[in-house]
């Protein structure tokens, strides 16, 4: 596999760009992991600040050493650190901006939700809508995008988990899209640090997709 981009570092950072597919952490019966890969990359431990799905594309925060690892999962769940997400979904939110505020179960729990969103564009294709939404969490369930989007039957394509998977099968059989559309897009920093976002471009497979729907939709 190839290196890890890094995206920015410090005394007590490193954020990457993590490619999809590839887990955050490893453990058993998993080769590669962006832990381990750093640590083959760098020759030095890395630490884990947060997490993105395996099939979730984007940008991570990893840390030197176990304090700043502390440091930064503290940050991040005090909203100093702001991360923002683009999905490409099926169908159309009612609103074009607003809150997701609905309960999630997690670990056979029901627990508050939060998720901002803000529709960026929609397309019509075979019969379908699609929405290219941007989205921050305001609290921080597992799958919380995942599941939140699915709630409103805005489900993201090619999720497997919580997705149509009728329309999955028909956008992999019809045009090849088989991987799942969501992305870790920006990285807002604490504003003591003056640095700018960090931003990355979409993925491959992303922009193949905003550029299919853009020249086929008619909308």
């Amino acid at each position: 596999m190839n290196s890890l981009e890094i995206l920015f570092e410090n005394d007590e950072i490193r954020i990457i760009n993590k490619p999809y597919n590839l887990p955050t952490q490893g453990g058993q019966g998993i080769k590669n992991s962006v832990d381990s890969l750093l640590e083959e990359q760098l020759g030095c431990k890395a630490y884990l600040v947060h997490r993105l799905d395996k099939e979730t594309s984007g940008i991570l925060v990893t840390a030197k050493n176990p304090k700043a690892a502390q440091k930064w999962t503290g940050l991040i769940a005090a909203k100093n650190v702001k991360k923002t997400y683009h999905a490409l979904c099926f169908g159309k939110l009612n609103q074009k901006e607003g809150i997701i505020n609905e309960s999630i179960s997690e670990k056979g729990c029901v627990k508050e939700a939060r998720t901002k969103f803000k529709v960026l564009q929609t397309y019509s294709m075979d019969d379908m809508d699609f929405s290219l939404i941007e989205l921050e969490l305001e609290t921080g369930r597992m799958h919380q995008i995942r599941k939140h989007l699915a709630q409103k039957n805005c489900p993201i394509i090619a999720d497997d988990k919580y997705g149509d998977f009728k329309k999955n099968k028909f956008l992999q059989k019809e045009h090849g899209i088989k991987k799942m559309m969501l992305v870790s897009k920006k990285l807002t920093l604490p504003s003591q640090m003056n640095i700018k976002p960090i931003e990355i471009q979409y993925p491959l497979h992303f922009q193949e997709a905003v550029e299919l729907f853009s020249k086929i939709s008619y909308n």
